[in-house]
């Protein structure tokens, strides 16, 4: 067993790469090393001959993600170039798990079949296996044929959504485990329709989002256990972003971060935020949230990583 400088690859190992510029908030610390494999052997040789006590975490492209201001320790992996492939066989659309889940839908269109919910979801296919994406009343688990992913260990697996276990917002994905690519059945529809719906879909989510200030997507999960449905009858009484303007936090900021005006369950980076500000926003709106109605939000956002060292060497408090 190796250490991650040790393993020959093919693809691109760099040490104490600043994470920051790769997540959608712009924060966050540098990562120990960042691992860019070339294609599947790449990653799978990577993994089979990296250290067990070494931590690896998988990044997408940072949609979803507050890296904490102390960066992250051990690998982490991020895929590219070599996983990004869409084919289309008959009503099955396979892709490469760092292919934008946007780029996946719209080849889907022009293929006749109707991935369209993937169309404003932000970040990549590998992120929305493992998170169950959805919106508009459809959710990955119900269209997932099989996902393929690489072990901790190496090893090639295929998995079933049996196997994954769906829930609204989760996925049973083993900690470490490498998300490569996976396969959705499409239901069939007319192309021109289901680029209207698309351009309907994002021009709702333009009108009701943050889409050009920094955020990272959806900050709780939704307590009602769903995603909006995008329908008339469409109830918000246990929306995230209802709890959140009710306990009169729309605007509410901490430092540099920010619950969106336009949006109450959407935070941002007005410009200087740090993953702490961002963080400690988000727990003060939970405690409030929790005090005035008695209800948990849980994050959406992933936090990882460590916080930023204090002044003699200490967590910053």
């Amino acid at each position: 067993m190796a250490r991650p400088q040790e393993i020959e690859i093919r693809g691109a190992l760099t040490p104490g790469r600043d994470l920051s510029r790769l997540t959608w908030l712009r924060v966050g610390g540098p990562a120990e090393y960042l691992f860019q494999p070339a294609d599947l052997e790449d990653l799978q040789h990577f993994l089979a001959e990296l250290d067990s006590d070494v931590p690896v975490f998988v990044m997408g492209v940072g949609s979803n993600l507050i890296v904490r201001d102390g960066g992250i320790r051990g690998v982490v992996i991020r895929l590219g170039r070599g996983f990004n492939g869409v084919e289309i066989e008959g009503t099955r659309v396979t892709a490469g798990a760092a292919c934008p889940d946007s780029h996946v839908a719209r080849k889907a269109a022009d293929a006749g079949l109707d991935l369209t919910f993937l169309r404003t979801i932000p970040g990549s296919v590998g992120g929305a296996v493992r998170m169950n994406a959805g919106c508009y009343g459809s959710y990955v688990a119900d269209v997932l044929v099989e996902a393929r992913a690489v072990t901790r260990e190496g090893r090639a697996v295929t998995l079933s959504p049996a196997e994954l276990e769906f829930a609204y917002r989760h996925s049973a994905l083993p900690e470490g485990w490498v998300l490569t690519g996976a396969t959705f059945e499409a239901p069939e529809g007319a192309p021109e329709a289901l680029v209207a719906r698309m351009q309907a879909q994002l021009d709702q989510r333009d009108a009701s989002q943050p889409v050009k200030d920094r955020s990272a997507g959806s900050t709780f999960r939704n307590p009602a256990g769903f995603s909006s449905t995008g329908r008339a009858d469409d109830v918000h009484d246990l929306k995230a972003w209802k709890l959140i303007d009710e306990a009169g936090l729309r605007g509410f900021s901490i430092g540099g971060a920010q619950m969106s005006e336009k949006h109450s369950n959407f935070m941002i980076n007005t410009g200087a935020a740090t993953a702490r500000d961002l963080e400690d926003l988000g727990e003060e709106v939970r405690k409030r949230v929790f005090k005035s109605r008695g209800i948990e939000l849980h994050w959406e956002i992933m936090r990882v990583g460590e916080p930023a060292p204090g002044p003699e060497g200490g967590e910053s408090t």
